[in-house]
């Protein structure tokens, strides 16, 4: 399929560089610059929403003819290896034994949500169309506004209110598009 498609190794290949130069400090302006820190976490954040977007289309494709079960193990496989990679080239001695054994609990509960989340997600991939799918699995945000204000404290605002049910909103419209 990409032999015979230039267009989507080109793409390809975007993603790939995007990702080079995502993971490298020395050609990331905004890493250097000391008052960076509000354009940091927006331009992750952009990227982060880029490659999830990304990863919709390319899941969708990739779980045709195959379990969904399957699927997400194999993507899994990837982002474990290629996570493990990252945190190799840029860890720092004694920051794994450092970790209290809170934050190990509740990364393994944010692991094993994780889990279920991208089950069921390539399940929902696997029945139904990716443009319908991925809004409502963005309904997470709505999900982490909520869950902010219960458990970490955050003000529920009537500005993140708003933009919550924006979000519902418009994730119903795309779920219910015939």
């Amino acid at each position: 399929m990409l032999q015979r498609d230039p267009e989507r190794v080109g793409r390809i290949r975007v993603i790939l560089a995007t990702l080079l130069v995502a993971f490298s400090p020395a050609r990331v302006p905004w890493r250097r610059k000391a008052h960076s820190t509000t354009m940091n976490w927006i331009v992750w954040s952009l990227l982060s929403a880029v490659f999830a977007g990304a990863t919709a289309v390319l899941a969708k494709i990739g779980v045709s003819g195959m379990d969904s079960n399957l699927a997400t193990a194999i993507r899994t496989s990837v982002v474990l290896l290629f996570t493990w990679v990252i945190a190799f080239a840029t860890y720092k001695p004694g920051a794994l034994s450092a970790a209290p054994s809170r934050t190990w609990l509740f990364l393994v509960f944010s692991g094993l949500a994780t889990g279920l989340s991208w089950l069921c997600y390539f399940r929902a991939l696997q029945l139904g169309q990716a443009s319908r799918v991925a809004p409502v699995d963005k309904l997470s945000v709505a999900f982490v506004i909520v869950f902010a204000a219960m458990f970490l404290e955050e003000r529920l605002t009537s500005t993140k209110l708003f933009g919550a049910s924006l979000i519902v909103a418009g994730a119903i419209v795309l779920a219910l598009e015939r």
